[in-house]
């Protein structure tokens, strides 16, 4: 598919489109999240200090199931607007935190769409989508994040999902864990985020229309994991910022691992890896 068959000029006319929200962080969620993962803290109740990495279970995608494309994600997702390649996937994410956020607390979130571009790979046309958004509370900006999101071209009938160039993962590590993503978690994280895509929970359609192997693992789940890895490694310090980068997917056919270490700066660096001793994602953390 050619960058002229996608509009790449129509796409990049929507760059500057905004949408304000506002959500309630209720401890509902982040206890059935806690309860999914198996997390130790105890139930967590107002005023306590949401995870670093748990914003997406508030300020939901709000689409009729009318407004969904085949394969369950939204058509238009707010401000990126809709694609012609059908196939979407998470890239990675940016986010700095001025302040935690609190449980009860009252929040607004300004979203604007700041860059689309096309990038030819291995894997064929590639749109990234760029999202910046700033999370509000009473006393200002608590969060800034920046998003990105990629859409692919479809797979044909009976093709296997190309993979991505594979990168191998770092092995001298201070730190280990181990995780098996069955479908159950999968399925739990979809309804805690409003989730539709069917790659998550619908074996079927991953396999027999997507070409994947398995189930596949949410990129927003792979980065929860992370950064409550990189917390459980640093009791006593708080998280002031993370950026991830999703390199290669990863399926619920077998477990994978968590690795990180320190580095000189004061921060640290971890990757989920697959099976194939390969980056799934990458992440880098500051640390106070």
């Amino acid at each position: 598919m050619t960058t002229t068959a996608l509009s790449i000029e129509d796409l990049r006319s929507h760059i500057g489109r905004t949408q304000v929200a506002t959500d309630l962080i209720h401890a509902g969620p982040a206890n059935l999240l806690r309860l999914a993962l198996g997390r130790p803290e105890p139930e967590f109740r107002e005023g306590d200090p949401l995870p670093p990495a748990w914003l997406g279970l508030y300020f939901l995608p709000r689409v009729a199931s009318a407004e969904l494309r085949p394969d369950g994600s939204p058509r238009d997702t707010g401000v990126v607007p809709a694609m012609p390649l059908p196939r979407r996937m998470f890239a990675g994410e940016r986010v700095r935190f001025h302040r935690a956020l609190r449980v009860g607390e009252a929040v607004r979130r300004e979203t604007a769409l700041t860059d689309i571009a096309v990038k030819s790979g291995g894997t064929g046309t590639l749109v990234f989508a760029t999202v910046q958004s700033r999370v509000f509370g009473a006393d200002g900006v608590v969060l800034e994040e920046e998003r990105r999101t990629v859409f692919r071209e479809e797979v044909k009938a009976g093709e296997r999902n190309q993979a991505p160039r594979r990168e191998p993962a770092p092995t001298e590590v201070e730190w280990r864990r181990r995780v098996t993503p069955d479908p159950v978690l999968l399925f739990r994280f979809s309804a805690l985020t409003f989730n539709s895509h069917r790659i998550h929970y619908d074996r079927p359609w991953a396999m027999d229309v997507e070409g994947y192997p398995g189930l596949v693992v949410h990129g927003p789940l792979t980065t929860t994991l992370l950064i409550d890895f990189a917390r459980d490694q640093n009791p006593g310090r708080r998280i002031l910022a993370y950026a991830t980068q999703a390199r290669a997917p990863l399926f619920d056919t077998a477990p994978f691992e968590l690795r990180g270490r320190p580095t000189a700066d004061g921060r640290c660096a971890l990757w989920a890896v697959t099976p194939e001793d390969a980056v799934a994602m990458s992440a880098e953390v500051e640390l106070a």
